[in-house]
């Protein structure tokens, strides 16, 4: 029997029409513009200025505590500016932009294909080569990757959790890194392992994905160090069983309690494409210059994986795959279920860019609002064991201490609430606002 998590979820189509795209290679841009922010956490310093030259994996910006991440040039050339420029939201943010000058790469970078095998160094080490290639979460959390590697004194990790789920409908990124990067990933699992000091590694796929199962199943069969350690678990669709919690009440059959971390059930979770990007950065030198990005759609004449330099803006990819649909209603940065609708793509692919999502009018439409029913399906479908009918009102009401009692920072933002309202109330839109209000209280309580 396939497992799965316990509370709630929904059952989305899951429209994985560029499932057999191979990955491609995207064209280097005239111009690159360099979020300074591309992680949850204090966004980085700029370490370069204006008339800079740089070369790919140079540091551009550095980390500002401990929970930041480095910024690396994704090109070489020069640094044309520094500077607050729109992100998809059309807000500014710290930037840098690089004037591209052929493709020079930071020696210290290992370019073969050659795949390195063995990893001698001690946790302290790995984590220090992670840290200093910005690794960060690429299943769109961005969350940086040598703190949930750095274990709080008296807690302890007793698994690894590599989420290939990719349980948002439309996206195949981590599908296709699973199935043409195979290796390299086992590999980045057991350096994660050495990193956590844990002897078991678990990698949850749905089984809408048979051949991933099937070829990592493959592989690890074929050497006996990774048959011993390394397990393959098939899961049950069902959204959002990609979320950690939901993942490790899958797999674990162990319940994080509302407000704690996986950490504190024994737990690390790493999506498919950080793990890789683990690999890159300990065992070839090399920081996060580039990932895949799902740019698909219904309408889109040719959905595609690319291989982008972070940077790139994010209108040549949709160009590149087709053009915009004529009858586009949103342009989404990730998938329908947590993705954003983007009010500027001409805006850059970041770390956190896993699918950019070309809807047609008559899907992007919302239906008309109207009164709550009381049905209840929004707690049922909530796989937090919320209320989210309750908190959307608060939220609306601005009633942030009642929010805070309801245990709205436990809210995971997967949408299930939304998508199984039959009244067609913006649940998840009141939710986030609250959410982000009740956040900003608690750390500024926590500061005092």
């Amino acid at each position: 029997m396939l497992k799965t998590f316990r509370l709630g979820g929904v059952h989305p189509h899951d429209y994985k029409i560029s499932r057999d795209a191979a990955i491609r290679m995207f064209d280097i841009p005239a111009t690159v513009t360099i979020p300074l922010g591309q992680h949850i956490g204090a966004p980085a310093t700029a370490a370069v200025k204006k008339g800079d030259r740089v070369l790919v994996g140079d540091v551009i910006g550095t980390a500002t505590g401990f929970v930041s991440a480095n910024i690396h040039s994704s090109v070489s050339g020069t640094v044309t500016s520094v500077d607050a420029v729109p992100d998809g939201a059309n807000l500014r943010k710290p930037a840098v932009t690089i004037a591209v000058e052929g493709d020079e790469w930071n020696p210290a970078i290992d370019r073969s294909e050659t795949l390195v095998r063995e990893c001698t160094l001690e946790p302290k080490e790995i984590i220090a080569k992670i840290a200093a290639a910005g690794i960060v979460g690429l299943g769109g959390a961005t969350f940086p990757t040598q703190v949930k590697l750095s274990v709080p004194p008296g807690k302890k990790a007793e698994m690894l959790i590599i989420n290939g789920v990719e349980c948002e409908p439309y996206l195949t990124a981590d599908y296709r890194l699973m199935m043409e990067r195979g290796e390299e990933l086992l590999v980045g699992c057991e350096i994660l392992m050495r990193a956590l000091g844990v002897e078991k590694c678990y990698i949850g796929i749905e089984n809408n994905k048979p051949e991933a199962i099937g070829h990592l199943r493959q592989l690890i069969a074929a050497d006996t160090a990774f048959a011993s350690r390394i397990e393959v678990v098939p899961l049950k669709m069902r959204y959002p069983q990609g979320g950690e919690k939901q993942l490790i009440a899958a797999i674990a059959k162990r319940e994080v309690p509302s407000g704690a971390l996986p950490i504190d059930v024994g737990a690390v979770v790493q999506n498919v494409g950080t793990t890789f990007a683990v690999y890159q950065a300990v065992q070839k030198n090399r920081p996060i210059v580039d990932r895949v990005v799902t740019v698909t759609g219904k309408k889109l004449a040719n959905p595609s994986n690319l291989l982008v330099r972070i940077g790139t803006p994010i209108s040549s990819l949709i160009e590149a795959c087709g053009g915009m649909p004529e009858d586009t209603g949103k342009v989404i940065n990730g998938g329908p279920m947590m993705g954003r609708a983007m009010a500027n793509i001409d805006a850059p692919v970041t770390k956190g860019t896993s699918g950019v999502l070309l809807m047609d009018e008559r899907s992007s439409l919302r239906a008309s609002e109207m009164p709550c029913i009381s049905c209840a399906k929004c707690v049922d479908a909530c796989p937090m064991g919320l209320e989210p009918y309750l908190i959307s009102k608060l939220s609306r009401l601005r009633l942030y201490d009642r929010l805070e009692r309801e245990r709205t920072a436990d809210c995971i933002e997967c949408g299930c609430c939304s998508f199984t309202c039959p009244s067609h109330l913006p649940l998840l839109d009141y939710i986030r606002l609250g959410k982000a209000e009740t956040m900003k209280l608690i750390r500024a309580r926590q500061a005092k």
